[in-house]
């Protein structure tokens, strides 16, 4: 079941599920639930886990089972029974209640995170309730595989209005940040001047995608863009603040609220009062690194530090550190950055030669060090993404040793004979990363 399939059936009923991915045209429906998925209106709407509400799972033994939300009476009920499932019930809770506290203390203290096992997840204090569907979600496959979910949706907002800021320092973002959310926006996008600038360059191939018309007027559109590339008064950041409310007037009335609560910055803004006006911003934020890919040829994507996410309080001492270590190794690679910079979850997307030796030793020389930056600001590996090959090996340097022996345990309960998806989660290992670039190239 593809995304793009799902969305037209539930808009049939006025209906979304908001934290699709930006791949919505490619993905589908059991890679967001495994992945557990978010997308430009999380900031909004909150991530996939927020609205899996029951998945029907094929155990490790072939069994069939239901996970969704349990009373005490029925968690006891599901505890007695004497099969796979029942096991998975005792010994989970049994996990989940001699630890709390050492995964309380573990929580990521971001908004968005697909790393390790959800253990902090499986109970909600609100309702009283015990799900081990919000343990599947996000476990990459490595638990059950699922069959069938219910999935909670919302009412998306008829029309969108956006600020954007052309951003010059970057020691003011946080209080940008800070005042555009009061706002409540739907999404809060970035892309650097990286990505401008390459979206400039590459423009023409950009619009041959396009219907002629839409390429006439995009690229009139695009001509300010264009000159503050050739004078180079191209920003650092460029920042997409999208206000959705029922009526244009309501949307166009947050974006200027926004943008007056900047308004002692001396900032450089704009306001584009619907869709249409904002869409070329859309299409440098989802299509630069695309262009990239299909124009840069001999070069791979290599995306092995693609999606951590860090407070944005940090931005005015995390980014610099950040860009400073990037310009190390900018022989080795082409890159863009953009993100939820409302959330602080942030995409590189480099393109490599992995022909090359010295840039595949890259792949595990610069991720420890960016991700040394981001959990020594408080931040986790990946928000969205998962932890696959590529990640799994950091899981100790994010959560230690005590919470990687939980995640194991984990795992053995769910999956004794380490059918699913191994080396994914826990097991994995540097020379699969290793093996996994060699196979790639």
């Amino acid at each position: 079941m593809y995304y793009r399939d799902f969305e037209k059936a539930t808009l049939e009923k006025g209906l979304i599920l908001p934290s699709y991915p930006a791949s919505r045209e490619l993905c589908a429906m059991g890679g967001i639930v495994a992945n557990n998925a978010g997308g430009e209106r999380t900031l909004k709407y909150g991530k996939t886990e927020k609205y899996v509400e029951e998945l029907d799972v094929v155990l490790s033994d072939g069994s069939i089972a239901t996970f969704k939300g349990l009373d005490a009476v029925e968690l006891e009920a599901k505890k007695s029974l004497n099969n796979l499932e029942g096991k998975i019930y005792r010994e989970m809770d049994a996990l989940l209640t001699e630890n709390v506290a050492l995964i309380e203390a573990h929580r990521p203290k971001v908004s968005k995170n697909s790393a390790g096992y959800a253990l902090w997840s499986v109970r909600d204090a609100k309702t009283n309730t015990f799900n081990l569907a919000k343990l599947i979600c996000g476990s990459q496959g490595t638990l059950a595989l699922w069959t069938k979910a219910k999935l909670g949706l919302v009412k998306p907002k008829a029309h969108r209005a956006m600020l954007v800021v052309f951003l010059k320092d970057l020691n003011i973002l946080p209080e940008i940040v800070n005042r555009v959310l009061s706002q409540n926006p739907e999404s809060f996008e970035s892309y650097d001047d990286h990505t401008f600038t390459l979206a400039v360059k590459f423009l023409p191939q950009m619009l041959a995608q396009m219907g002629l018309a839409k390429a006439a007027r995009l690229g009139i559109d695009f001509i300010p863009e264009a000159a503050m590339v050739a004078t180079g008064g191209v920003p650092k950041l460029i920042l997409m603040a999208e206000f959705a409310e029922d009526t244009i007037e309501e949307a166009d009335a947050k974006a200027l609220a926004a943008k007056e609560a900047l308004a002692d910055l001396d900032l450089q803004t704009k306001i584009e009062k619907n869709e249409k006006e904002s869409e070329k911003y859309w299409i440098v934020r989802r299509e630069s690194f695309n262009l990239l890919r299909k124009n840069l040829h001999g070069l791979v994507s290599a995306p092995f530090i693609d999606d951590f996410v860090v407070p944005p309080s940090c931005y005015p001492d995390f980014l610099p550190k950040l860009n400073a270590l990037l310009d190390e190794y900018k022989s080795n690679m082409i890159y863009t950055v953009a993100g939820h910079i409302g959330d602080g979850n942030i995409h590189i997307l480099p393109l490599m030669d992995l022909t090359k030796e010295e840039n595949r030793k890259v792949i595990l020389e610069l991720a420890p060090k960016v991700y040394e930056l981001v959990i020594k600001a408080g931040g986790t590996t990946t928000g969205e993404h998962n932890d696959g090959i590529i990640r799994t090996p950091y899981l100790p340097m994010l959560f230690g040793a005590e919470m990687v022996a939980l995640f194991e345990l984990t795992k053995k309960i769910f999956d004794p004979l380490n059918l699913f998806n191994p080396g994914k989660k826990v097991g994995g290992s540097f020379n699969d990363i290793k093996r996994d670039i060699i196979k790639n190239i």
